[in-house]
């Protein structure tokens, strides 16, 4: 359960939160409800995302239920710090999309007294740890893991499965391309993608049949 901190104006260090999960976890819904409390406050925020994420709009976060908040498309993790230095609350969608330095920036604005939430995949399609987000993790103060619904089993669901045949690390999809699957059912269907691979394998590599001369 994410507890938002008591501000005591006697510290003037900020934090950082981060909001991870599968695709269709519900992650940017997370951030943005939260984004948008810090504005009804009057707080100051920014939001950053990376330019690689044009899939709903190139300036706003969208979430999959289609709730937005305007934000600043940036080409590295170092512009975010030029650009939110005199904010009250910085917010960061699609985190594992930038580089390493996002962790060294988003500690830099905690450091300097600013609220820094963070959202993003924490694993890969292939089950492994995303790019910077385990990083990002260790070092916040609250870790917020949020979890969509298995499409195959109704339980609750870590992983994203890729169903199109695309082997990139970085590509933007929705559920055409990926589905939210539980542990059970990422298991199974990454069984069965290596026996079909195998089978093609296999299939490829039989030597041509000698005719008969009957």
């Amino acid at each position: 359960m994410f507890l938002e901190n008591t501000v005591n104006p006697k510290e003037q260090f900020g934090w950082i939160e981060v909001i991870c999960g599968s695709m269709f976890s519900g992650k940017t819904e997370e951030l943005i409800r939260r984004l948008k409390r810090a504005k009804f406050a009057k707080q100051k925020v920014e939001i950053f995302k990376p330019m690689v994420d044009k899939r709903y709009h190139e300036e706003m976060v969208v979430s999959h239920d289609a709730n937005e908040i305007r934000s600043t498309p940036v080409p590295a993790a170092a512009n975010i710090r030029l650009l939110a230095d005199d904010c009250d609350v910085v917010g960061i969608d699609e985190a594992q999309f930038f580089d390493d330095e996002i962790v060294t920036v988003c500690n830099d604005l905690a450091n300097k007294g600013i609220r820094v939430v963070v959202a993003g995949l924490d694993m890969d399609f292939k089950g492994n740890p995303f790019g910077p987000m385990p990083a990002l993790m260790a070092t916040a103060e609250y870790v917020t893991k949020v979890h969509a619904v298995c499409t195959r089993t109704g339980n609750l669901a870590n992983y994203s499965f890729r169903k199109a045949n695309n082997n990139k690390l970085v590509f933007l999809g929705e559920t055409e391309e990926y589905e939210p699957l539980s542990r059970a059912a990422y298991y199974k269907a990454m069984l069965k993608e290596k026996v079909n691979a195998i089978e093609v394998t296999s299939e490829e590599v039989l030597p041509p049949q000698k005719k008969s001369n009957d």
